[in-house]
């Protein structure tokens, strides 16, 4: 994920967005050589980067871009995204209530209630093994039995082909314990995000069948609501795939002239936002150790603030 795809903005916006941190103003000729593109190409993407307030135009001829300050921009962009997803989330209980007060025609109702943990457990179970191309998932407490629990299930149907992407909340990945459980399933072919502030539990099998609570502003881990297909999946998709992304990638692998593994696994819950203090529960050490290696980092990088910091390892391919 690169850093201004959350916000809806494509490559070259990006690659514009970043060369004119280095370069302060430039015209669009300047510009396009520096992100190897053609004007013709690159103006669409300035035009863009103009109209989200990203960057603002100096002069007229020729005219002059430069970037406004990312901490005066940026902020207003996340927050209009977040109240984006709150009216999606409005918008899925409606719909969830108008698929319980009515059956779909003749078959099956569109929403079932299940009721009981191990009336939970067995959906989640049976809807695993059910699917033949993708399950992806929201992992937010609260959990049946009070905590996370490792999912070999997982495991073996990652084996079998079947993809699976996960959004992570802060909570999910709170303990070494949980970071161990999601490691196993990323070493084994999950694809992992981190999300701090997520809340919208969910699972969705082969984008037909759903798994989510029945309210998300009082949820109790032992009801759930199962949705067969249906415009109510579709949302709920639309809506998996907003906050994924909007999420920070868990990265595992080493880059062959990057940091260690570890190293980009701090950057990565760093940059999702978590604070010192769960970023050391997570990799269970303690707070001193990741500030002082996070200071490490951004003397390497040569930058003064952790969004700087971001912004670099981003360019460096390191997230």
């Amino acid at each position: 994920m690169f850093l201004l795809e959350p916000i809806g903005l494509g490559r070259l916006e990006n690659d514009a967005y970043l060369a004119l941190l280095d370069l302060k103003r430039a015209t669009a000729e300047e510009l396009a050589d520096s992100v190897a593109c053609s004007s013709a190409e690159l103006r669409p993407a300035v035009r863009r980067l103009l109209d989200h307030g990203l960057v603002q135009q100096l002069g007229f001829t020729p005219p002059l871009y430069a970037l406004v300050a990312p901490d005066e921009a940026l902020p207003a962009l996340i927050s209009r995204r977040r109240g984006d997803l709150a009216q999606m989330h409005k918008r899925v209980e409606e719909l969830a209530d108008r698929m319980r007060a009515r059956p779909a025609g003749k078959g099956k109702p569109v929403v079932e209630l299940l009721e009981g943990e191990d009336a939970v457990l067995a959906a989640v179970s049976r809807l695993q093994l059910e699917a033949r191309e993708e399950i992806v998932a929201v992992d937010a407490p609260p959990y049946i039995g009070g905590q996370s629990n490792p999912n070999d299930l997982e495991l073996r149907r990652l084996a079998d082909g079947v993809a699976y992407r996960f959004v992570y909340s802060r909570e999910a990945l709170a303990s070494p314990e949980h970071m161990a459980a999601m490691r196993r399933c990323t070493d084994a072919g999950e694809q992992a995000r981190v999300l701090p502030d997520v809340t919208l539990k969910m699972v969705v099998v082969d984008r037909t069948t759903a798994l989510l609570p029945v309210s998300y502003a009082d949820p109790d881990p032992g009801v759930r609501l199962l949705v067969h297909e249906s415009a109510l999946v579709d949302v709920l998709v639309c809506c998996f795939e907003s906050l994924w992304a909007r999420a920070t990638p868990m990265t595992e692998t080493e880059a062959p002239c990057g940091p260690s593994a570890k190293d980009r696994e701090l950057l990565s819950l760093m940059a999702s936002g978590m604070k010192d203090r769960t970023i050391a529960r997570s990799l269970g050490v303690t707070e001193r150790t990741v500030g002082r290696r996070l200071t490490e980092l951004m003397t390497e990088l040569g930058v003064e603030t952790r969004f700087q910091a971001g912004v670099q390892a981003v360019r460096r391919g390191w997230l």
